[in-house]
């Protein structure tokens, strides 16, 4: 059994659904510390066995922050960002930035993490690990 849980930028340009093998209430997003995440007020929701789809009515602003490896996905209206990403040979992984769902609530406090203090390879592997697919329909 999965959950789907919607959600959208706060002008409404870019709509998520996320995938989740456990109920929302089950998790707790991740506060990243690095001063991109934290002024944005980013808290990253992602399950290795979910899935994210990004539909966007415009296409999506890419930003890099930190190691440069990471993909930033922000809506080019209201400049939310939407999701991290990274691109693989089997597709994208990514993040969700969890306060764009409906249901942000029902999230269990977030985990403050702190990956600036990571190697850009073990960075890399930790997203493979926690991160989920993700597929991004942009008109």
């Amino acid at each position: 059994m999965t959950f789907q849980y919607p959600g959208k930028c706060s002008c409404g340009n870019v709509e998520v659904t996320i995938t989740l093998p456990e109920k929302l209430a089950a998790y707790a997003p991740r506060a990243c510390d690095c001063d991109f995440c934290t002024a944005r007020n980013i808290q990253y929701l992602s399950h290795p066995d979910g899935s994210l789809v990004i539909n966007s009515a415009t296409s999506l602003e890419v930003y890099r922050q930190g190691s440069n490896q990471a993909d930033f996905l922000a809506c080019n209206r209201c400049d939310d960002v939407i999701a991290a990403s990274l691109k693989t040979g089997d597709g994208i992984l990514g993040a969700l930035n969890a306060t764009l769902l409906s249901d942000y609530a029902m999230l269990k406090t977030p985990e403050a993490v702190s990956p600036k203090l990571l190697s850009a390879g073990d960075k890399v592997n930790r997203w493979r690990s926690v991160w989920l697919k993700v597929k991004v329909n942009e008109n």
